[in-house]
C-alpha cells in the first residue's frame, strides 16, 4: 500500500451561522460547531482511506471563543497520524466575519477515526506521508496523545 500525503487529505467545510444555529445571546450551539468538525474529520479520514470510516473518539475539543450569527464558520481538517486501521485527524475552527474579512482561529479538536472494510471490520489504511516541517511536527504531537489515549483506555473501569 503506498503512502499517501497529509495535503491529500485536507478538507475545508463552511457555512454562514445562521439564528436556528445558536442560543438566546446569538452565540452558535457547541452541538452544531462539534457536527462541522465530525464531517471536516470524516471527510479528511475517508480521503486518506478511500474506504468507509467512523468516529471512534474525540479529544480535545476546544472553544477558545464563542462564534456569532453571521460570522462564517470554516473548519480545517487533515490527517495528522496513522495507525493500522485508524488515523488522527486534527480540526482547526476558524470564524471569518463577512463585514470586515477577518479571520480568527476560535478553537480545535483531535478525532480518532478508524477505516472499515465492507463486513464493518477495521481494515488497513496507507501510511502517512510527511513532506513537510509542519507535518512532522503535528505527526510527533499525535503519537504522544496516542499514547495518552492508550494509556487512558487501560485505565476505565469496567462495569
Amino acid at each position: 500500500m503506498d503512502a499517501k500525503p497529509v495535503s491529500a487529505s485536507r478538507s475545508v467545510l463552511s457555512m454562514v451561522a445562521m439564528p436556528r444555529d445558536a442560543n438566546q445571546y446569538n452565540s452558535v450551539f457547541g452541538g452544531v460547531v462539534m457536527g462541522l468538525v465530525d464531517h471536516a474529520a470524516y471527510t479528511a479520514a475517508i480521503r486518506h482511506a478511500r474506504t468507509t470510516v467512523v468516529t471512534v473518539s474525540v479529544d480535545h475539543l476546544t472553544f477558545l471563543r464563542p462564534i456569532s450569527v453571521g460570522d462564517v464558520i470554516v473548519v480545517k481538517a487533515s490527517v495528522n497520524y496513522v495507525g493500522r486501521s485508524s488515523m488522527e485527524v486534527g480540526v482547526r475552527i476558524e470564524t471569518e466575519r463577512l463585514n470586515s474579512g477577518e479571520v480568527e482561529h476560535v478553537g480545535s479538536a483531535y478525532l480518532t477515526m478508524v477505516a472499515l472494510d465492507a463486513q464493518g471490520k477495521p481494515t488497513p489504511v496507507p501510511p502517512l506521508l510527511l513532506e513537510t516541517e509542519m507535518d512532522r511536527c503535528r505527526h510527533a504531537a499525535a503519537e504522544e496523545r496516542r499514547k495518552w489515549r492508550l494509556a487512558l483506555a487501560g485505565r476505565q473501569c469496567s462495569q
